[in-house]
């Protein structure tokens, strides 16, 4: 598989990441491993999580994904082969949520931890967190880097003003910089990134990769009608958000594409986002092996000018 640079730094990834949000939520952790194991001996190296992932279920305290990558990397001795990207920054209880050096600190070991490993390959600031300032983020960051525990930093949800600001803080005191972004993007959300993130990335040569690639599963096709929303855990928000003139617009030049390129909506989807400059890698998740299928699908699709040109005036 093509390898492609993750903006200025060393890491080497495939051009598509595997989304670690699922693991221990949607999918238990034998089909998390299973859908591990499957997607690296199919070429895809970029395994995105979180500390936070997955604080949302009923009994989770944060942590669960990272500790069935963990338990995977145990398992499978792979660690060499896979580019590790994990966060800090989102609440994971009342005192325990934001971007100070001391919360930085803290929350890296229990990361290392739970992922069984002495280093994190890329380590994201989850969200800007304007009450640190820049330098005191980006010192706690310079520190793991030197210790060897974080090889490359990155930024999340941050608008492209902050995102500036936080670069040309690096500059100024002479930090490490935030080598990509991680931001929402794909067919249906397009505006916020193409206006102003995209033109900053691009001129200053930092990564990106993209979360909600598929618009919570809604460009696979899977949510149809109001009723499909009983399909998944979150599925009544993703009707609600989606399903409406403009999405079902854009589902049909997805299935108008796949069927020329025999292959499935989601696969088309990702393709469109791995083919746009700029873009390392869209972010996807699987539950299962057939999933991971269409993901390793999209990274071997080369979509021709006129279904690009299709796709971008669907989703405008």
């Amino acid at each position: 598989m093509q390898l492609r640079t993750l903006g200025r730094s060393s890491l080497r990834v495939a051009p598509l990441c595997l989304g670690g949000n699922v693991f221990g939520w949607t999918a238990t952790e034998a089909a998390s491993l299973r859908v591990l194991d499957a997607a690296v001996d199919a070429g895809l190296n970029f395994i995105d999580t979180a500390d936070v992932y997955s604080t949302w279920v009923p009994g989770h305290h944060g942590g669960e994904s990272e500790t069935i990558i963990g338990n995977w990397l145990q398992r499978s001795a792979r660690r060499k082969d896979v580019v590790i990207a994990t966060k800090v920054g989102m609440e994971m209880a009342p005192d325990r949520k934001g971007l100070s050096a001391s919360h930085i600190a803290h929350s890296v070991e229990q990361s290392l931890s739970r992922l069984q490993t002495d280093h994190i390959d890329l380590y994201f600031a989850h969200r800007d967190d304007p009450s640190v300032s820049f330098e005191e983020t980006l010192r706690a960051f310079q520190k793991l880097i030197e210790q060897g525990k974080v090889r490359a930093i990155g930024a999340s949800n941050y608008t492209a003003p902050r995102l500036a600001e936080a670069l040309e803080a690096s500059r100024e005191h002479g930090l490490p910089r935030f080598e990509v972004l991680q931001p929402l993007y794909n067919l249906y959300a397009r505006a916020d990134y193409e206006s102003a993130l995209e033109p900053l990335c691009r001129q200053q040569q930092i990564g990106v990769i993209t979360y909600f690639a598929l618009a919570s599963g809604f460009l696979s096709g899977k949510y149809r009608r109001p009723e499909d929303a009983a399909k998944s855990a979150r599925g009544s928000g993703v009707v609600a958000k989606y399903l409406n003139e403009r999405g079902l617009r854009i589902l049909a030049a997805l299935d108008d594409v796949a069927r020329r390129y025999s292959a499935s909506p989601a696969s088309v989807a990702l393709a469109w986002q791995i083919a746009r400059p700029g873009i390392t890698a869209p972010i996807a998740s699987a539950t299962t092996v057939d999933q991971v299928s269409e993901l390793v699908a999209a990274t071997k699709m080369t979509l021709d000018t006129a279904a690009i040109e299709q796709l971008n005036a669907a989703s405008a």
